[in-house]
């Protein structure tokens, strides 16, 4: 295999300490994308390496013209990725774009998606403006008729592509239209431009111009203009293919599988559930839990339809059940559901008829709602190659329309992401392999399951995350059903195995995994503090645009750092161990109103962002650009720190004035566009009762070969766990157990350590592990954490006695930079919180700790938990 360094490797090893992750997204390309589709966080990660790629220079940079791969997982919003693109590109002068792909039905969704402003999933915002530019998004049909000043796009099959340029038509694109422009070709699902590499066909770049195969077309055209740029995004790329691997190594930007996308929560959790039963009887199963989704987000104020594919192995048993699930639905009696109900031992099938009595829902209350939601005008059938357009587009928008069933056979394959489907019955019972490898049909079936898995986003309250798991933490909610895709299938162990195996291979599904049951012990739950006692927590609260009257002083780096280029440069000698240490950087501030007005006017005028008008809007007591400029209350406090030889620091040229300028702007731009300045935590932490806020939970744990050592591991056994300590004879320990990290094991053995000195000073000690039961909000912005524990002490004073509410939060050494902002929350806790006294006789105080961590913080913990017992 080739052991060429992957290109987002080459990046993050050359960014070093300038943190990959403060690279700073341009206003335009963040201000221009619908506002309604948050930009995720590993989506900012990927336009983090692409700006590094484009605008720095670097040992290991490609040094051929620009062809780029990204390879994220189905669902993961690789269209999004290239409207952010697309933007950033026409900034830098691009304006003719060639989108290509295998599949019309891509093509006809890519469209909509954008061209199309009444789509729900249009992409861009209402009005596109790059500089001082208003940029409209056309569709041409070649560039020859682009507009200079427009997002031009030529959207095409690759097979259509290669056919247009190879025999020339009327009308159509032609190899001249590549001669004298430069294009930025855009390449999805571009595994399938690939055939002659993954042969190993070892022809030399002359060969493969020459070559009449998609990919030799696509090389001849993105050589035919030195500047041309190809971006190429896939989720399936083979990198145990040897010459695959040699070919995109160099070119991988930015690697984000499915097994990452599962893991960061941004997909539904699958499950398999398995009957013998008639495919008919598995199919109402999958209503009946498809319709217990309905109403459990009704409850919560959601309209969203749930939806279930049925999946036949030829056109003319799909068409065969078509006709029996619609006649049996309208058929329907309450003898067949009881007989479900009652040979089912499927907790999820269980829950589901609990809820429907619970709520007054009765048999034949539940069969007149199946047979109206389930009308034939409510099915469709989308099997063949001829199905019309109209059926096309009606799959691709299955959260806008009436559909509850869908009839398929393999017509839904690449390109559908539809998210409110969480049903697929499997209505054959067959397999393709007769030893141990996993077969290419069941392959095909964990692939469609993967693409079914994307997450269907809603969310609480605003401070939930839309896009992503909310409920792994707490498996006893009944929104979990809602984070869950159940794939049915005939009772057949042998295949149940093999798709396992396929759905590991392809990452929706973990390794291993495994529910758990944390409960409070009994022993403490017959405490008067368990009773009585309370837990003080402040609130999120959004901030009244008319109070904004500053920029937040916490949110803008201040002072804000400016890298100078030196224009050193060295050489040295191949194999041999290089003596330089590079130039010697210095340091040195300048507030921004020591630069002369003119400059920051200028820098001001370069992004759009800050029109008047528009900045108004954010802060709607600003009085003029001049007050923007000079007053204390927004830029005149700021100062821009610049790095780079005596010489330079010391007489900065007005350019370079005006590009740090630009440079800060862009990242005032992107915070007062945030959500960082919508919301704020409150000062005041208000009492909530310790009973009403701990509950047992069934946590849910999936295991990966990279997945933290002591993750899921009971640290009670000592068969499982590095760090034992039985917690059940430990009775300041709430919970009965902790399956939690190395980290967080290592601060419960810490407590242990001290409980004797704790116990001298206090009457009641008690650590609380927080499973996602409260969150705390950061006071300038009101970002949600979560501490890990919470350590409770109660003084032993007759009167005024003390009660300690002290917030902790271990943390990996990976994460202790990035996780800062949550340091820096915990430790002004304890100077800046009213606390509300309830009694006259207790003091309660809360206190936040800095981050545990014993291999390079143990020392600052210890000296901040020693106050606990001064």
């Amino acid at each position: 295999m080739n052991g060429a360094k992957k290109l987002h490797q080459v990046i993050l090893e050359w960014t070093g300490k300038k943190l990959l992750e403060q690279t700073h997204l341009p206003p335009f390309m963040v201000g221009n994308v619908n506002p309604k589709f948050e930009i995720r966080p590993y989506q900012k990660l990927g336009l983090q390496y692409f700006l590094n790629y484009w605008e720095e220079s670097f040992d290991g940079k490609p040094r051929q013209n620009h062809q780029l791969l990204f390879h994220m997982a189905t669902g993961s919003g690789k269209t999004m990725m290239m409207a952010f693109l697309m933007l950033y590109l026409y900034n830098k002068g691009y304006r003719n774009f060639l989108f290509f792909v295998n599949s019309t039905n891509i093509i006809n969704k890519t469209k909509d998606n954008f061209l199309n402003p009444n789509s729900s999933k249009y992409l861009f915002s209402g009005n596109i403006s790059i500089g001082d530019k208003r940029v409209a998004i056309r569709h041409v049909n070649d560039f020859q008729s682009a507009n200079k000043e427009d997002i031009n796009i030529v959207f095409t099959t690759i097979q259509g592509l290669h056919m247009s340029l190879n025999n020339p038509a009327e009308n159509s694109i032609t190899y001249e239209d590549f001669q004298d422009r430069k294009i930025v070709l855009i390449s999805d699902e571009a595994h399938h431009i690939n055939a002659e590499t993954r042969r190993g066909n070892q022809q030399t770049q002359s060969e493969l111009l020459e070559s009449v195969s998609w990919e030799g077309t696509i090389t001849n055209i993105f050589n035919a203009n030195p500047n041309n740029v190809l971006l190429e995004f896939t989720a399936t790329v083979d990198f145990t293919n040897e010459f695959l691997a040699e070919k995109y190594n160099p070119k991988l930007i930015f690697d984000y599988p499915l097994k990452d996308f599962r893991k960061d929560g941004y997909s539904k959790e699958v499950k398999v559930l398995q009957a013998d039963l008639e495919p008919f009887d598995r199919s109402i199963q999958a209503v009946i839990l498809s319709q217990y989704r309905r109403k459990v987000f009704e409850k919560y104020g959601k309209l969203i339809k749930p939806v279930i594919l049925f999946k036949s192995k030829t056109i003319n048993e799909s068409k065969a059940f078509f006709e029996e699930f619609k006649n049996g639905v309208q058929a329907l009696a309450p003898a067949d559901l009881l007989k479900i109900k009652n040979a089912s031992t499927d907790s999820a099938l269980q829950k589901a008829f609990d809820y429907f009595r619970a709520n007054n829902i009765t048999i034949d209350n539940l069969i007149a709602e199946l047979k109206e939601d389930f009308l034939e005008e409510k099915l469709i059938s989308v099997n063949s190659k001829e199905e019309s357009e109209v059926k096309q587009i009606a799959v691709n928008s299955l959260e806008d329309n009436d559909y509850r069933a869908v009839f398929a056979v393999d017509k839904l394959n690449e390109g559908w992401d539809v998210l409110n489907l969480f049903d697929i019955v499997r209505l054959y019972n067959t397999r393709d392999s007769d030893n141990n490898l996993v077969g290419k049909t069941t392959m095909s079936e964990a692939q469609l399951i993967g693409r079914g898995a994307r997450y269907c986003p809603f969310q609480l309250s605003d401070d939930q995350p839309l896009y992503g798991r909310k409920f792994d933490a707490d498996l006893d909610n009944e929104l979990r059903i809602c984070e869950e895709l159940y794939y049915h299938s005939a009772y057949n162990p042998r295949y149940i195995q093999e798709l396992n195996q396929a759905l590991q291979a392809i990452g929706i599904k973990a390794k291993s995994s495994k529910e758990q049951l944390v409960s409070i012990k009994k022993s403490f739950r017959e405490t008067p503090l368990f009773k009585g006692g309370h837990i003080f927590l402040n609130e999120r609260v959004k901030y009244a645009r008319e109070d904004i009257s500053a920029l937040d002083s916490s949110l803008v780096p201040n002072p804000f750092k400016f890298e100078l280029h030196t224009g050193y440069s060295t050489t040295s000698t191949a194999f041999e161990v290089s003596k330089d240490k590079g130039v010697d950087r210095k340091a040195k501030d300048y507030p921004l109103s020591s630069f002369s007005k003119a400059v920051v006017r200028k820098a001001i005028q370069k992004l759009i962002f800050f029109d008047f008008a528009n900045l108004k809007r954010y802060l709607p007591n600003l009085r003029s650009i001049d007050d923007f400029i000079t007053s204390e209350a927004y830029l005149a406090k700021l100062v821009i720190e610049f790095t780079g030889s005596q010489e330079q620091i010391d007489n900065p040229s007005v350019e370079e004035q005006l590009e740090a300028t630009v440079r800060l702007l862009e990242v005032i731009a992107e915070i007062i566009m945030s959500d960082k300045v919508e919301f704020k935590g409150t000062y005041e932490f208000k009492p909530r009762m310790l009973k009403e806020v701990f509950k047992d939970k069934v946590l849910n744990f999936a295991i990966d070969e990279n997945s933290e050592k002591e993750f899921g591991k009971s640290m009670s056994d000592p068969l499982e766990t590095s760090y034992h300590l039985n917690l059940t004879t430990r009775e300041w320990f709430v919970f009965d157990d902790c399956f939690g990290t190395s980290e967080e094991k290592l601060l419960i053995q810490y407590v242990d350590k001290r409980y004797d000195e704790l116990s001298t000073i206090y009457s009641q000690i008690y650590l609380f592990r927080n499973e996602r039961h409260f969150k705390l909000y950061a006071f300038h912005d009101g970002r949600p954490l979560e501490p890990d524990f919470v350590l409770y002490l109660v003084g032993k004073e007759a009167t005024d006695t003390k009660h300690y509410q002290v917030f902790i939060e271990p943390k990996g050494s990976h994460l202790l930079r990035a996780d800062k902002w949550k340091e820096d929350f915990l430790m002004s806790i304890r100077g800046m919180a009213p606390i509300e006294q309830l009694f006259s006789n207790k003091q309660y105080i809360v206190w936040g700790l800095p981050f545990f961590n014993h291999e390079e913080r143990l020392p600052e913990f210890s000296s901040a938990f020693d106050e606990l017992i001064k």
